[in-house]
């Protein structure tokens, strides 16, 4: 008697479900969703070709060094990079003498006050520090960037799909409202304070267009437009996010070599203890 009722059961559960999937179809068909203005018009990122791209990638140094230079002289004013140690930077190419120049260019806040003003006192980056954040605190942060906390950049290229592109696209994706878009949708005028950008989630960002031709000064001579200071701080981006990332793809290759050696052997083995059983 127990199982008849089971098996009862357990048919009048998948007709529930089929029931539901098919209503749902019919609803679906009948009066399909209204279109939404972040449907209509945000664009995937465009593809962007980095040297690590790819299973046998590499970074680019001096692209490297280049994005590091975009960041220090342009993000560095908003985000941080509250996971990265100055002396990681080596992996740049940078020397010992170097990398400490460039951390005595950053202050941190220390414990302790300054007994003649009373505010916390600072002192010079040391390579063992990490890159301070450009503000005491997420209220100090929204405060000067229209409520808008600017986000940390550590692993902006891992947190976003197609990281390196995205980074890419939205830097360079500033532009005017589509008046098709104003056309369909009158109520999706970008606010004040806010900039369109089709490359961002909901298509208004409380970033400002933070890129303009000749901006920084590369020391190897490229043209530092703002296509060219996108990529390069993409691709800092990536190493920021991922700097074993060359050792990942060696250890890879050299397992699959290794595996493909292994299953040849194996092979091999099998053909010689099995060639005489056929007889």
């Amino acid at each position: 008697m127990v199982r008849p009722l089971g098996i009862l059961a357990g048919f009048g559960f998948v007709a529930v479900l089929l029931f539901s999937l098919v209503s749902g179809a019919v609803s679906f068909i009948k009066e399909p969703p209204a279109p939404t203005v972040e449907h209509e018009f945000h664009l995937h990122p465009k593809p962007l070709a980095l040297a690590s791209n790819g299973p046998f990638g590499k970074f680019d140094r001096q692209q490297l060094q280049r994005g590091f230079q975009v960041y220090k002289e342009v993000c560095s004013a908003c985000h941080s990079l509250h996971l990265v140690s100055f002396r990681d930077l080596k992996d740049l190419g940078y020397n010992d003498a170097e990398v400490k120049a460039i951390a005595n260019q950053w202050a941190i806040e220390t414990p302790t006050l300054d007994p003649a003003t009373g505010e916390p006192a600072t002192r010079k980056s040391t390579p063992s520090d990490r890159f301070p954040s450009p503000f005491a605190n997420e209220i100090a942060g929204r405060a000067a960037n229209n409520n808008a906390l600017p986000p940390d950049l550590s692993l902006m290229t891992k947190a976003r799909h197609n990281g390196a592109a995205y980074v890419h696209s939205l830097l360079t994706g500033y532009q005017d409202q589509p008046a098709k878009l104003l056309k369909e949708f009158p109520d999706a005028k970008t606010g004040d304070g806010l900039h369109y950008n089709p490359y961002f989630a909901n298509l208004n960002i409380a970033m400002a267009p933070p890129l303009a031709d000749d901006q920084v000064t590369f020391a190897d001579g490229t043209k530092a437009t703002v296509d060219q200071m996108a990529t390069d701080v993409a691709a800092f981006l990536v190493w920021t996010a991922e700097p074993k990332l060359e050792a990942r793809h060696r250890t890879g290759v050299a397992a699959v070599i290794f595996l493909l050696i292994f299953c040849g052997l194996a092979f091999l083995s099998y053909r010689n203890i099995w060639a005489g059983k056929a007889h």
